[in-house]
């Protein structure tokens, strides 16, 4: 692996660790808006991620190409909404309620939202801490030679 690949790696993790602290970010925005149904209700979101050498590997394997010519590193698959249950509370008095008084609220949970945030924005800066060490490697190779 070459000194490049470390660059491709921890950009594409400052990347993904970036759509996670923006899910996070919105998940927190929208932890009380309420709603007059289930259907109208914001839902928690949070991104899937996968790790890309396996498609490396795979591109390897049926093509006989270099890895070092592959990609690898994290990508995001997507962002999926949670599935857990809403918030129904019953307030018969907020003009969002429905016929029988209730007010739907995301299922967000602000202390694993934060949780969330705290480890993306620690792992962000994992990556900003690999790629200052490898351009400090990479100029004291260069200086090797002098």
């Amino acid at each position: 692996m070459s000194l490049g690949n470390i660059f491709d790696i921890a950009g594409s993790a400052l990347s993904a660790q970036t759509v996670r602290l923006n899910t996070t970010a919105s998940n927190l925005a929208n932890a009380e808006t309420p709603a007059s149904n289930e259907e109208l209700a914001y839902r928690a979101r949070y991104p899937i991620f996968a790790a890309a050498h396996r498609d490396a590997m795979a591109q390897f394997v049926t093509s006989g190409t270099s890895l070092e010519d592959s990609a690898v590193g994290v990508k995001v698959l997507g962002i999926v909404e949670s599935g857990a249950a809403l918030q129904a509370r019953y307030e018969p008095e907020h003009p969002m309620a429905d016929e029988e008084g209730y007010v739907f609220y995301p299922n967000v949970n602000v202390v694993e939202e934060m949780t969330n945030m705290i480890s993306a924005s620690r792992s962000f800066q994992a990556n900003v801490d690999v790629m200052n060490a490898t351009r400090t490697m990479v100029q004291r190779v260069l200086t090797l030679g002098q």
